[in-house]
């Protein structure tokens, strides 16, 4: 057959063009994978001014979140409740949240309207304490040095007054479990109230509570304020704790799978930085910043760096200080999941035992997170779950009975 000389030039063309693109990767076109760029590319990121916000901002001030094809805005939140109010509403995309959150809004607790999330990043381990006013000092040790002081309180009609950040939280839970061990109802003995964490420290100036439980770096603030005292952190009472989350809402995640698998590829760079502790004094520069923390630097990164002087006249190097990537710090383990439903039965959140495989199934999703880090290079074998928690007063969390768990314990507040 005898080609036309335009037909020849199209054949011609066409033929170098196969040949070129047949030696590049699929999906790739016009210098970008196409298969890749997000859906969504502009998110907007909640935070609250706490030092475990750090991988979000330093993913966006470090331009990973953007390497990655996403176009960040940091909106600093006033409290865990409007961190939650604007990620339901839409308002932020993904959020900077307590690890309990997710599952309380998902089963519409606590005050939250129902709205499923996921947890597909867990971004920090440890770095919580609780604090006890001065006046405490050499007097309270451990929670059991504390109930004769909350019994005469009671008696007396001035029950003593503990803060903690949000209902279904962290630090609800982990000022729950820390009375409790000492005989102490949180629910029946003392008040139980909650404040956002940058205003723990002035309300204990004013003497508005004994104690509260946060984040940092505010307990170490008001050791330097000189109103309070650490009694003990929460990697003293559950090492390597799960603690702040990347959620998303579940309709979110599932419309958006390459949006959240580049958020959480910058994440990943983003933490695996953040755990190189060369790097930690310019992290505590940067959130530091009126725009995020809003904390003198110095205050920051004293814990960060895992020197923890408990204003008692304890000092010690804690080999375990907050981590963000380190021993598998952010994978989403059923375990945790299944841990926090335990206390939420415990604590009469939930009027009867959980559906606790289900509701984690649908919260906790470890096929995102390894969805997103295979393609960063990490191996995506082996990640540890389902094994058993050890507690600072002798407890144990076997997950493969988490109901036997839940009824375990005999100071409580589930329905009689």
């Amino acid at each position: 057959m005898k080609l036309s000389r335009r037909r020849f030039i199209q054949t011609t063309s066409q033929s170098i063009a196969a040949g070129i693109l047949a030696g590049v990767p699929a999906g790739w076109a016009g210098g970008a994978y196409a298969d890749d760029s997000p859906e969504t590319p502009d998110i907007r990121f909640g935070i609250i001014a706490l030092t475990d916000c750090a991988s979000i901002v330093m993913a966006h001030e470090l331009g990973y979140f953007k390497k990655f094809g996403v176009r960040s805005v940091i909106s600093k939140e006033a409290s865990w409740a409007a961190i939650r109010d604007k990620l339901s509403l839409g308002e932020n995309q993904a959020t900077h949240m307590l690890i309990g959150m997710p599952f309380a809004s998902t089963m519409g607790l606590a005050g939250s309207p129902v709205k499923p999330m996921v947890i597909p990043w867990l971004i920090n381990r440890n770095g919580q304490a609780i604090t006890l006013k001065n006046e405490l000092k050499g007097v309270v040790k451990t929670p059991k040095d504390l109930k004769p002081l909350v019994d005469r309180a009671k008696a007396a009609g001035s029950p003593m007054t503990f803060a903690m950040t949000f209902p279904p939280g962290t630090h609800a839970m982990w000022t729950r479990y820390w009375l409790g061990a000492g005989g102490i109802n949180p629910d029946r003995d003392v008040n139980l109230i909650t404040i956002p964490p940058p205003q723990m420290v002035a309300n204990m100036k004013v003497g508005k509570m004994d104690g509260f439980c946060v984040g940092e770096p505010w307990n170490y603030r008001a050791i330097i304020d000189k109103v309070g005292f650490t009694v003990i952190t929460t990697q003293q009472m559950w090492r390597d704790h799960p603690e702040k989350v990347l959620a998303f809402t579940e309709d979110f995640a599932a419309k958006n799978p390459k949006t959240v698998r580049a958020i959480l590829k910058a994440m990943h760079l983003a933490s695996v930085y953040i755990d190189k502790m060369e790097n930690r004094k310019h992290v505590a520069d940067v959130v530091s910043r009126p725009t995020y923390i809003n904390c003198p630097p110095d205050i920051i990164l004293t814990r960060l760096m895992g020197k923890y002087d408990y204003g008692d006249g304890r000092q010690e190097q804690d080999p375990y200080y907050m981590v963000f990537s380190q021993r598998d710090a952010n994978y989403p383990q059923k375990t945790f999941g299944l841990w926090w439903l335990t206390q939420f039965r415990r604590w009469g959140m939930v009027k009867s035992a959980p559906d606790y495989q289900g509701i984690v199934k649908r919260v906790m999703r470890p096929d995102l997170f390894l969805d997103a880090v295979k393609q960063m290079g990490v191996a995506t074998t082996n990640f540890p779950d389902m094994q058993t928690q050890k507690f600072f007063d002798g407890g144990v969390f076997d997950p493969k009975e988490p109901e036997k768990y839940a009824l375990s314990f005999a100071v409580h507040s589930r329905p009689v």
